[in-house]
């Protein structure tokens, strides 16, 4: 993998790890009295620690990347360049948005602790600083890496490869250097997520006024919030929702933030996400501060047998030959990202062959009791977001483990041969942008040659 592929791929899934190693490098310290991270690279006013290279690095060796100097240099030098956007962004005037920072932050947030299986007080006491620090360091790694990508999107604009480029890139592979890849499959699906019942809001309106009646009785609107409401936020915020201005939250809940008057709390309002109460904090001009208490209304199994029917009703459509699968989940699925691409899952490059090991573990197992060319009785499951779903599966194709080939493997040839492509772009654009900001490496790591012409 090659330094465009390797940025391309450290995201910011690796800042649970990066705290942890820090909750870790904390305890060494108070322990032993040394300083265990260091400066090994400034940019500016950007830094470089030791901590960040350790960590990329062990994640690459997890990730079967063979360990060695080389691959060290490759993810010092990401690093530097990442710097080094930022120092030519603030020249550039290059810049993103608070607005989509703060979301993909609350995002990103919401995953490490619904991934990390502890309460809020237990990650304050892991890591030894309080919520808000951690959003507000995870917050400046997101901005970093919004400009990173920004950047690099800008420079690379447009670009593509060629067939015959994808020839000669592979061609160059020694034929004993070539990976070998598991095996991977073609698998699509149709979504119906099932429609909530007014049975069902009616129960979700009154849970919903009782609560607005407790508030209204004077109990801690936070400690409600954290009991009861369906918004992943909730855990860091207690409901509390900042300022917004026109436009930032969903219509319903705008207008009615709108129409209240300060410290006056809703009545139950519905919008895409379910039932709110709201109160209005403040307001000025077009901005306003609010909070809020969610309940998403959960369908009974009724409801999740009429989506089942509805599904069946589908599959006997494709099992017939009345409709091709791929047709049938561009008109009736409810799933976003794979309806307009007939269904399949795909990978973050566009590809629908995919890993094994890559696939949703419920849908690894599934195929293992269907054969090719099969589709799936429906399945009940539960989306990415929590809503509650049926789907049918279709199992088009398999290739078993083999080593890496033009037929079998075009397109990851191809995205490998337009990263190097793209590499080749950024380091022109490093060695020309070096010169206009200060950049100094630490002397053990010389050998790298990083600012070398």
């Amino acid at each position: 993998m090659n330094i465009a592929g390797i940025s391309r791929y450290v995201t910011l899934t690796l800042f649970a790890g990066v705290m942890a190693f820090q909750a870790s490098a904390q305890e060494n310290e108070e322990a032993t009295g040394f300083v265990v991270d260091e400066i090994i690279s400034k940019v500016d006013n950007y830094i470089v620690l030791k901590s960040d290279l350790d960590r990329l690095y062990q994640d690459q060796l997890t990730n079967g990347r063979p360990p060695g100097q080389q691959l060290r240099c490759q993810l010092m030098a990401m690093l530097i360049r990442n710097k080094l956007m930022m120092a030519k962004a603030e020249i550039d005037s290059v810049m993103v948005l608070d607005a989509e920072v703060d979301a993909n932050t609350q995002r990103r947030m919401d995953m490490i602790l619904s991934q990390s299986g502890r309460s809020p007080d237990e990650l304050e006491e892991l890591y030894g600083k309080p919520l808000e620090q951690i959003r507000s360091e995870l917050r400046d790694q997101v901005r970093e890496q919004m400009i990173v990508n920004k950047m690099e999107g800008v420079m690379t604009d447009g670009l593509v490869v060629t067939p015959a480029e994808v020839r000669r890139f592979f061609s160059k592979i020694p034929k004993d250097s070539l990976p070998y890849f598991s095996a991977s499959v073609e698998v699509a699906q149709i979504v119906k997520i099932a429609k909530v019942s007014e049975d069902q809001k009616n129960i979700t309106r009154t849970e919903l006024v009782a609560l607005r009646n407790r508030l209204l009785a004077g109990e801690d609107w936070a400690t409600l919030a954290k009991k009861y409401s369906s918004d992943p936020s909730v855990i860091t915020n207690g409901g509390d929702m900042g300022w917004s201005g026109r436009g930032r939250m969903v219509p319903e809940y705008e207008a009615t933030a709108f129409r209240l008057k300060p410290n006056e709390i809703s009545m139950p309002f519905e919008s895409p996400f379910g039932f709110h109460v709201m109160q209005l904090l403040e307001r000025r001009g077009n901005e306003y501060h609010s909070r809020h208490i969610l309940i998403s209304p959960k369908p009974s199994e009724s409801d999740l047998a009429k989506a089942s029917k509805n599904l069946d009703s589908i599959r006997t459509l494709i099992v017939n030959d009345s409709i091709k699968f791929q047709k049938a989940a561009k008109e009736f699925s409810d799933d976003v990202e794979t309806k307009g691409n007939g269904g399949f899952f795909s990978d973050a490059n566009g590809g629908i062959r995919l890993m094994v090991d890559e696939l949703d573990p419920v849908v690894f197992f599934k195929l293992d009791s269907m054969q090719i060319g099969d589709v799936s009785h429906p399945i009940v499951y539960r989306t990415d977001d929590g809503k509650d779903a049926v789907r049918i599966l279709f199992y088009r194709s398999r290739v078993a483990p083999h080593q890496a080939s033009l037929e079998a493997d075009w397109s990851r040839i191809q995205d490998a041969t337009l990263n190097e492509k793209k590499d080749r772009i950024l380091q022109k654009w490093f060695q020309k942008a070096r010169k206009d900001v200060f950049i100094s490496i630490d002397d053990a790591y010389d050998y790298c040659g990083i600012l070398d012409e």
